[in-house]
């Protein structure tokens, strides 16, 4: 992720903790627990302001959360009771530790040339057969809005994006944003496995 979006989380933290944390994400999250053992632990990779996470330690995982904002990672912190590990993707060591590994709207901002060496390090942080869930802007390459980068795909790319890191997909759908006033944005998500 660039410092330019690291610093607009930073200095928007507020407004995005308020316009996310309470996103209904319960539909693909559902998705995504109904292939992890109970109890399993989660990686939740950009989390923003913790909303999944919080869910996901409710129903009975055990959650790492991590951001690259540090003024995100102190709101979800404050929202979780644990600590949330401020973290960028390339900074990433994890090895055969998580049975799952979601990022929802995060890896979005990992330009293309980027992203294969982001999706090794998530693969090899996870356990043999595990899941891992992304969401990204529907579209196609590289955009710029508000100082921030986004990496967009399809149904199409995405799958072959996650074929081509070595992961196995099991579901691959579009959604429509559950954020008020953006219903109209599209969003690719895509389940897979390790």
């Amino acid at each position: 992720m660039s410092n330019s979006n690291i610093e607009y989380y930073n200095m928007y933290a507020d407004d995005f903790f308020e316009g996310s944390v309470d996103a209904d994400m319960s539909e693909w999250r559902n998705r995504f627990i109904k292939y992890l053992p109970d109890g399993g632990r989660v990686l939740d990779a950009g989390c923003g302001s913790g909303r999944d996470s919080k869910a996901f330690i409710m129903q009975g995982y055990s959650v790492v959360a991590m951001d690259a904002s540090r003024e995100m990672c102190k709101r979800a912190s404050e929202l979780l009771g644990q600590e949330v590990w401020q973290m960028r993707f390339d900074e990433m060591s994890f090895d055969d530790e998580f049975d799952g590994v979601w990022a929802c709207a995060s890896l979005l901002h990992v330009p293309i040339s980027e992203m294969a060496d982001v999706l090794k390090k998530i693969k090899h942080g996870l356990r043999p057969e595990g899941i891992f869930y992304a969401s990204f802007k529907y579209g196609e390459g590289e955009t710029v809005k508000d100082v921030r980068s986004f990496t967009n795909y399809t149904l199409e790319s995405v799958c072959e994006l996650l074929k081509g890191a070595g992961f196995r997909v099991l579901e691959c759908d579009i959604s429509y944003d559950v954020r008020p006033g953006r219903e109209e944005e599209k969003w690719v998500n895509v389940i897979a496995v390790s």
